[in-house]
């Protein structure tokens, strides 16, 4: 369980997140939807201690995040927004390190990534720089990245971004069955058919507020005869307003 309790984030004034209340359960797909500014990745970016909230606490398992920051980062396998990192390294010193910093041996490393490897059709570029690589390969190797260890929580800010067709198929695949393990997925989308396609859950923020945290049947229920993009932009838009140019 992943709860986050009157969580602020505040840069230079300007309030990014505002007293934001959730409960993730294990075993459930929770999708982070929201314009861009919205709070999605300073949410996902609290979880995983890329930076400190400015008030609030997040507990994981009943675990204070600030007390037990080491134990909760390993259970976690994160994705961030880019993937313009570690550029100089080649994609395989890039998963030594991720195995590195989650204790793996070295017989599950190579068991795990022989089968990342495959999934994701990255074999022939094991070894070559992350420089080189396109954005959606690029993509790729930070989804191996996270996806190791196997840890019990992902958390995944737009992980389907340049992906190729089979790719984010097979992504979308292995977080359901991530989540009928009983563990947990958290990622953020723009795609409001891949929300409905995947999560238990949404939840819906708009300038640092959350909106909405429920299912799309619930969505839908106090929305009726409105399709999903509708009530999106209903709640979290400007509705589905008709911009002509002014010229």
């Amino acid at each position: 369980m992943i709860e986050f309790e009157n969580v602020s984030k505040i840069y230079n004034k300007k309030t990014a997140l505002s007293n934001l209340n959730l409960t993730i359960e294990s075993g459930e797909i929770v999708g982070l939807i929201g314009h861009n500014g919205a709070g999605k990745s300073t949410t996902i970016k609290s979880l995983v201690s890329v930076i400190n909230p400015s008030s609030g606490t997040i507990r994981v398992d009943g675990m204070d995040l600030a007390q037990h920051r080491m134990v909760i980062k390993k259970k976690i396998g994160y994705v961030a927004d880019s993937p313009d990192l570690f550029l100089r390294l080649t994609a395989n010193e890039f998963w030594d390190l991720v195995a590195s910093a989650y204790e793996m041996s070295p017989q599950d490393i190579e068991n795990r990534l022989n089968y990342l490897l495959q999934v994701f059709d990255f074999s022939d570029h094991r070894f070559e720089v992350i420089e080189s690589f396109s954005h959606g390969m690029r993509q790729k190797v930070f989804v191996i990245g996270a996806l190791l260890a196997d840890p019990d929580i992902w958390v995944l800010d737009e992980p389907l971004t340049g992906l190729d067709p089979q790719a984010a198929f097979d992504l979308k695949n292995m977080m359901r069955q991530h989540a009928e393990k009983g563990k947990t997925v958290i990622f953020s989308t723009h795609v409001l058919e891949v929300a409905e396609q995947l999560c238990d859950r949404i939840a819906i923020l708009k300038k640092g507020h959350l909106i909405f945290f429920g299912s799309i049947a619930e969505l839908k229920e106090q929305h009726p005869n409105q399709s999903l993009e509708s009530i999106y932009l209903g709640l979290a838009g400007r509705r589905e307003e008709v911009v002509t140019d002014a010229s």
